[in-house]
């Protein structure tokens, strides 16, 4: 079969969060064309933004675009066009993941080679609304790009002998102007979440940034433990809520005052009221060190 080299691409793979979970709780038809209608929109906007959709998988595209700043705008406008966006009646989450490089053209338009397997992990680690690429995909975006990146960890790709060092572009800085127009009608009540780790206390309102928590001397609330990962949990704004996300390889785990016990591991929750943290560690009776968390409405 005839193939053709490029030597400067980005491939990206974005595909449908918890999509099973949607055939299940809309029935199969209804899935069915939400999916396709969400396909739709990021295949329309990857046209936008000079790239090719190579081919659809399930839930699932993979397009190949001429740069990596035309892949990080995609990424972007995907996920903001989705974020306030209903679906069919429904609202509805992608994780997408890219990466820069070289890669092999078949004369049927499938790609092929290190950049796609690359781009297809970066994928595989994103979580719902998450945008994950490689550093050194990262350090090539333009400035104003390569501003909303921010180091993530480090995997290890098969075929490569080193760890991959990796980024997470935070595309929610993007849209802070709109979140904050839309607050109105999410909320008529601003909310203070306040974290107390070892004598630090720090805190966020509902029309703040996120925090990023871990052992990287770079996150907002360090926590220096064995068990937690550099970039280990996130807490960001959505939609008037506190929605802590987790990061990281040991999870995280949450019990709220009342007693209510969850255990996160690349998954998100609702931070309600106060509570504790544990990064990586299961919490238990024992003296040990905590995250302790409490939202309050404020002025």
């Amino acid at each position: 079969m005839t193939t053709q080299a490029i030597n400067n691409c980005a491939v990206m793979f974005a595909d449908v969060a918890g999509s099973t979970e949607l055939y299940e709780e809309l029935g199969d038809m209804i899935a069915n064309r939400v999916i396709s209608e969400v396909l739709d929109l990021m295949e329309k906007i990857t046209l936008d933004n000079h790239g090719k959709v190579i081919k659809r998988i399930g839930d699932e595209i993979m397009s190949l675009f001429n740069s990596a700043d035309d892949a990080a705008n995609a990424a972007i406008q995907i996920q903001e066009r989705l974020e306030f966006g209903v679906i069919q009646g429904t609202n509805v989450a992608v994780r997408i993941g890219f990466h820069s490089g070289s890669a092999i053209l078949q004369k049927d338009g499938d790609v092929f080679g290190d950049t796609v397997n690359t781009a297809a992990r970066m994928a595989d680690i994103a979580k719902a609304r998450q945008i994950i690429l490689s550093k050194r995909t990262a350090d090539e975006l333009a400035l104003g790009l390569k501003e909303k990146t921010r180091d993530f960890d480090k995997v290890h790709v098969k075929g490569k002998a080193e760890a991959v060092e990796i980024s997470e572009l935070v595309w929610e800085n993007v849209g802070v102007t709109q979140m904050i127009s839309f607050d109105n009608f999410v909320t008529q009540l601003k909310q203070e979440l306040t974290l107390e780790y070892e004598g630090k206390s720090l805190s966020i309102d509902t029309q703040g940034n996120s925090l990023q928590l871990g052992r990287s001397s770079s996150c907002d609330l360090v926590v220096d433990l064995k068990l937690a990962s550099r970039f280990h949990a996130s807490i960001r704004v959505k939609r008037g809520s506190f929605v802590l996300v987790d990061q990281s390889t040991n999870g995280t785990y949450v019990k709220s005052s009342d007693g209510n016990a969850r255990y996160l591991r690349r998954d998100e929750l609702v931070l309600q009221r106060d509570g504790v943290i544990s990064l990586g560690k299961k919490i238990t009776n024992q003296a040990e060190p905590l995250i302790h968390y409490s939202i309050k409405l404020s002025s």
